[in-house]
């Protein structure tokens, strides 16, 4: 049985293949160079040239997945799930949140495709959380359910965030005038680090300074060249280290918890390591040495959904 997988985020979609053997034909398209959903399927069939389309998918897709009609958050695709279906003659279309897929993964993954940071040991059985910085910020959770983790999509990404220092408030106020509520998506992902750096940037009178997109900060804040940019960049880490305590103290997860999206590897594993995450992950007064005892993992496995994504497909098939 041939399924077809995606992982459909606001920036790349991406597909492959899978069945019992494996995975395979990993593409990357870009949302943005077609019109919807389908239209990138049939480039992605187009593209790899199989004898016969594959007649059931499983696609993972950065919103809450609620009933029939699906609208993306952060992209301006819209679509029935089930016309959908029809359009691409599948038997069989599970559709599911992009974190409930990567939360399938993580009990299937091996220390090759993981990067510890910090203390602490997993106990096996106890809630995990997964957190994942990308061009927004996915959130999820695992919770054991006799013989097997059980995955839990939500929309903590969504949360309100919270700030700690003057500085950071100064940085609250300004993005609320703008936003109206200032989530923990909106400080802590690609575009919170512009939404960061441009809120600097403005509290501190530094028009002189140019606009810049998430990948130029990071680069000039691991640079050094711009005392801003460095800024910004260490203020989304902390912001990113508060987000996963709480996720840690909310759901116990003594089980770990695990950093998935493209924003950590792209900062480098070892500078990650040394940055501010530990120390604000932490940061919860009495419940400091409790919080040391969770380990924390980045997840270095290229297409993690699609590791869930198969998994899944494999039970639907």
């Amino acid at each position: 049985m041939l399924g077809l997988i995606a992982d459909i985020g606001a920036t790349n979609a991406r597909f492959a293949l899978a069945d019992e053997d494996g995975v395979s034909h990993e593409r990357v398209l870009p949302c943005k160079d077609y019109p919807g959903i389908v239209e990138a399927v049939r480039a992605y069939l187009e593209q790899v040239q199989i004898p016969q389309a594959p007649s059931v998918a499983s696609f993972a897709i950065a919103g809450p997945v609620q009933g029939d009609q699906f609208k993306m958050v952060n992209h301006d695709w819209a679509f029935s799930i089930e016309a959908t279906r029809q359009e691409l003659g599948l038997e069989r279309f599970h559709l599911m949140n992009d974190f409930e897929a990567i939360a399938l993964a993580i009990p299937c993954l091996g220390d090759a495709d993981l990067f510890k940071v910090g203390e602490g040991a997993p106990v096996k059985g106890q809630p995990i959380g997964i957190v994942g910085p990308g061009t927004g910020l996915g959130v999820a959770s695992l919770v054991w359910g006799g013989d097997r983790y059980i995955a839990v999509p939500g929309e903590g990404g969504h949360a309100s965030a919270v700030a700690q220092t003057q500085r950071e408030y100064d940085v609250f106020a300004y993005l609320y005038r703008k936003y109206h509520h200032v989530s923990v998506e909106r400080v802590c992902s690609g575009k919170g680090l512009v939404n960061v750096y441009d809120a600097l940037r403005a509290i501190d009178g530094r028009e002189d300074l140019p606009a810049r997109d998430a990948q130029e900060i990071s680069r000039a804040a691991l640079d050094k060249a711009c005392p801003l940019c460095v800024e910004a960049l260490d203020m989304m880490i902390g912001f990113l280290g508060n987000v996963s305590g709480n996720l840690a103290l909310t759901l116990g997860a003594h089980g770990g918890i695990y950093l998935a999206g493209g924003i950590i590897g792209k900062l480098g594993l070892e500078w990650f390591a040394q940055s501010r995450y530990l120390e604000a992950f932490v940061s919860k007064g009495r419940y400091k040495d409790y919080l040391r005892a969770i380990p924390n993992y980045v997840v270095t496995h290229p297409y993690p959904a699609f590791v869930g994504l198969r998994d899944d497909l494999l039970r639907i098939g």
